[in-house]
């Protein structure tokens, strides 16, 4: 009988009736049996768990970490991010992310379990984590499911020609555009080769990979795309062929948009003048719903001044318009864009049309339509569309001409809706016009504020600490401000800003 099974035999009769064997490396007896016994007990089942060997055998050996190109990031930029990562200013955890990897440095090992746990809930943070994690990120995520999504999060997807065959759809998205940005036609053939096999949401998002490297050779392809069985796939193909220069989609809406839009002369106190004539489309067509126009686009439901709802045919021609090449109104016209967009139209038509525009412009990324637009001064009650059309300036353009649209819109709630649209950093006229919002008094209320107000310049404050330029933070310091415990705010969030680019420098 072993030593185990004689302790169990005595617990089982009692220690009165079965006195326990004594182990020699047991403590010495300070008690009575029962005591002996229990701590005997205690020494056998820790021999018995020390002694026992894996039931599946030794584990498997894991991979060493690879080695690192990236140098760390500086110490006090390690120890920033700590704090970061535990909750201060977390906000602004994407600008240090995005600035690491442009000074080439990657995150420390210790940071990086937090982080990549930050990413799992946080999608908008993965690319940015797999820019700066380093390829240390991706040994530990690859042993984390919870944290695979880092693997092809990237630009680089990781891996070769096998990714496309057997990865994820976002590994494969990455693959894709990886190819497209050097091969535009062999990334279009190996999507021609599998789309028929496809599930839709898969095409949708492969589809619009071809917006890199876009030309006349996609045209056949994205053309059959505009018969798909999916909504969305047949979205993008429209969306995508408004952008292709010289493509026959932007000779059918061209044709649409003249009849729509036609010059006409008139005499005004006796001067002879170019007007533009507006035509809506009177009907909606099987070949218009094809070419992405849908019988009933979301336009005709949004808000005109006044109150009114966009009647369904003027939402018609904001959508031509927008799919039209901008090409068609200078060659019609036979004028620069400038003038274009100040020729006189009726007022009732005259917003659609310039909305259609500045959608096109958008579109097309034309920065001659969108200077003309925003210096036009033909849309200062639709400060939104405008404010889209900032993000396709030139950055030496920017700042000033958001600053010169922030002096045209009326009201702190316009203000908000076109800086939402403007990315940072604000510097120049935009910083100096945002503090200067931040710290007036309403016009017409200099003694007090409004809870809306308040409430107002309290999101200005949000918005601008993570787009203002840092350095703005020494104007706003000592001025009488609107609300001042939200600019106490902002000045705290731009001083941890202008620390944390100096630790990346």
């Amino acid at each position: 009988m072993t030593a185990w099974n004689e302790h169990v035999s005595a617990a089982l009769l009692g220690t009165e009736r079965r006195d326990p064997p004594v182990l020699a490396e047991a403590p010495a007896e300070t008690g009575d049996r029962a005591s002996r016994l229990l701590d005997q007990a205690a020494v056998l089942t820790v021999r018995r768990r020390a002694g026992q060997l894996p039931a599946s055998g030794a584990p498997e050996p894991i991979a060493l970490a690879p080695v690192e190109d990236a140098p760390v990031v500086p110490g006090p930029a390690a120890a920033r991010l700590r704090r970061i990562l535990s909750g201060e200013q977390i906000r602004v955890l994407p600008e240090w992310l995005d600035a690491a990897a442009r000074h080439g440095y990657r995150v420390p090992p210790q940071s990086l379990p937090d982080l990549l746990e930050r990413g799992r809930g946080d999608r908008s943070l993965r690319p940015l984590i797999a820019r700066a994690a380093g390829r240390r990120g991706v040994w530990l995520a690859l042993r984390n499911t919870d944290w695979a999504y880092l693997v092809g999060s990237g630009d680089d997807p990781g891996g070769g020609p096998e990714v496309w065959e057997t990865g994820t759809r976002n590994r494969r998205v990455a693959y894709l555009t990886q190819v497209r940005g050097t091969d535009p036609g062999g990334a279009r053939a190996l999507l021609q080769a599998t789309w028929a096999g496809e599930p839709a949401p898969d095409r949708a998002a492969f589809l619009a990979t071809l917006g890199h490297g876009l030309s006349l050779d996609d045209e056949e392809f994205l053309e059959a795309a505009l018969e798909d069985r999916g909504k969305d796939v047949r979205q993008i193909a429209s969306d995508l062929l408004a952008r292709v220069p010289g493509s026959a989609y932007g000779e059918r809406m061209a044709a649409r948009a003249r009849a729509c839009l036609t010059p006409e002369t008139r005499t005004a106190r006796g001067r002879r003048r170019t007007w533009i004539r507006v035509e809506p489309p009177r009907a909606h067509d099987e070949d218009m719903a094809r070419d992405g126009v849908p019988f009933h686009p979301s336009g005709s439901f949004a808000p005109r001044s006044g109150g009114a709802p966009v009647g369904t045919r003027a939402a018609w021609l904001r959508e031509i318009l927008a799919r039209t090449p901008l090409s068609t109104w200078t060659e019609l016209f036979q004028l620069p864009p400038m003038e274009i967009v100040c020729l006189p139209i009726s007022e009732a038509d005259g917003r659609d049309v310039h909305i259609g525009w500045s959608r096109a412009a958008l579109a097309q990324h034309d920065t001659g339509w969108a200077r003309a637009l925003l210096k036009g001064g033909v849309m200062v009650d639709e400060p939104e569309a405008l404010g889209d059309l900032l993000s396709i300036l030139p950055e030496a353009e920017r700042d000033t001409a958001a600053a010169d649209l922030i002096r045209w819109v009326e009201g702190r709630a316009d203000l908000l809706r076109v800086l939402e649209r403007v990315p940072g950093p604000w510097t120049g006229a935009l910083a100096a016009a945002v503090v200067a919002a931040l710290t007036l008094a309403p016009r017409d209320r200099p003694d007090r504020l409004t809870r809306q107000d308040e409430h107002q310049i309290t999101q200005l404050c949000r918005l601008a600490d993570l787009r203002l330029d840092p350095a703005a933070a020494s104007r706003l310091e000592g001025l009488e401000a609107a609300v001042q415990d939200a600019v106490t705010e902002l000045i705290a969030t731009l001083r941890f800003r202008a620390e944390m680019s100096k630790e990346l420098i």
